[in-house]
């Protein structure tokens, strides 16, 4: 289908929510990103609170994108051959032993045994598993979604499960901050397992259905150069991840946020969970409203006001040394980001035949994985590099800034184009 001849109808705001297995999709969905979230945020301080090294945080960011990103295209191969379902049950089974593990290795009671470098080993080598089963969990659960409801509610699906996905990147960190606060890291990790077992019940109530197989004589590799050829020869899709990678690479502030809430805003890990759940309250209230008026009408241009406004915001919370103030920055990131996840998500969704959609699925992970955890390391060697925390975040927010005017200078053909679900 020829990107700029999608036509449609429009759907109701709640279209996706009025089927039953969605909705256990999103539940599931979103008690996975609590715990993710919440393992973040404790992960996150306590390696900080163990190291004093901002670099120490970007390395987390690389530790769990090397095993994502090289098995990406390999799991959306197996999400097109293999039962969904059955994909991200093993995936939960595996988050389960990994957060028991941790719960283990940060015992209070227990550190006395063994050196600080040897907890620092344990707890990088776990994200190294975490970040195993992210290179499988992403492609499944996006190719998953098109089987759950019918094409013509695929813009409010994206819309709905962005949102779900939110409200949980919201909790997860306010949580995982006041947990570790006020009683400590254990009950953290109690928290991420008690979550992690939710989603499993969840995701017992989704039907299984095996996947369209790719052809039988077709070899892994043959199947793998399929999906990467599909996205380099769409070129608003391949517009948008593009932009998507280095506008979140360069922007991320994220990664630094334990040296913002310890050094420079003086706000404890408290301070921290709010810090890391502003993004995800401004990107769930957008999208709320994006529910009702969706972006999709001359979504090109709005996809580039949107991360223009992102970079903006993310120099707004780099010059910030105000924790109100920088609370709203990071709020406005969230809400111009979640515009550009929207428009990116239903690009995909429209545009991608079922068929290869665990595969296209797989080099959006690479794309926005490479974004998100590359970008997070390069976040800590830029903080050392050039000399702090602050001078990072600005340096980031100024390259996106550049990023948009010279894709805007690349894509003046896409400005005009609206995104409608197919009659």
């Amino acid at each position: 289908m020829d990107e700029a001849e999608i036509v449609g109808v429009k759907a109701d705001p709640y279209a996706a929510l009025r089927f039953s297995e969605f909705r256990n999709f999103l539940g599931m969905r979103f008690f996975v990103t609590i715990a993710v979230q919440i393992q973040s945020v404790v992960i996150g301080w306590h390696i900080y609170q163990l190291t004093h090294d901002a670099l120490s945080l970007g390395l987390i960011g690389l530790t769990e994108a090397v095993p994502a990103l090289g098995l990406a295209l390999f799991a959306g191969h197996f999400a097109d051959n293999m039962d969904r379902k059955k994909i991200i049950t093993w995936i939960i089974w595996g988050e389960i032993l990994s957060t028991i593990i941790l719960l283990i290795a940060t015992y209070p009671k227990l550190q006395t045994y063994y050196p600080v470098f040897w907890q620092i080993v344990v707890l990088y080598f776990m994200i190294f598993f975490n970040g195993v089963f992210r290179g499988f969990y992403s492609p499944t659960v996006s190719a998953m979604i098109a089987k759950l409801i019918p094409r013509e509610v695929y813009p409010n699906s994206t819309t709905w499960n962005a949102t779900g996905f939110q409200l949980g990147a919201i909790l997860g960190p306010a949580m995982g901050g006041l947990i570790f606060g006020f009683w400590g890291i254990t009950p953290a990790f109690i928290t991420i397992l008690f979550s992690n077992i939710l989603s499993l019940i969840l995701c017992r109530n989704l039907v299984s259905r095996p996947s369209e197989a790719v052809k039988k004589y077709e070899s892994i590799f043959d199947s793998l150069r399929e999906g990467i050829r599909f996205v380099f020869n769409t070129k608003m899709m391949l517009s948008a991840l593009s932009l998507d990678l280095f506008s979140v690479f360069f922007g991320g502030a994220v990664a630094l946020l334990p040296v913002f809430a310890q050094d420079i805003l003086h706000v404890g890990p408290k301070g921290l969970g709010y810090l890391r759940a502003a993004p995800s309250i401004g990107a769930l209230l957008t999208m709320i409203f994006m529910a009702y008026q969706s972006p999709t009408k001359k979504a090109w241009r709005n996809l580039m006001i949107a991360v223009l406004g992102f970079g903006l915001a993310t120099l707004l919370f780099g010059f910030s040394g105000n924790f109100y103030l920088s609370i709203f920055a990071l709020f406005l990131t969230g809400v111009f980001d979640s515009v550009s996840v929207i428009i990116r998500s239903t690009i995909m969704q429209l545009l991608t035949p079922d068929e290869i959609r665990g595969r296209v699925s797989a080099v959006n992970t690479m794309f926005i994985g490479s974004s998100n955890e590359i970008g997070a390391f390069e976040s800590g060697v830029s903080a050392r590099l050039l000399g702090g925390a602050v001078q990072s975040v600005v340096f980031g927010g100024a390259m996106v800034l550049l990023v948009v005017g010279y894709t805007y200078t690349r894509t003046k053909d896409l400005l005009k184009l609206n995104l409608h679900t197919q009659k």
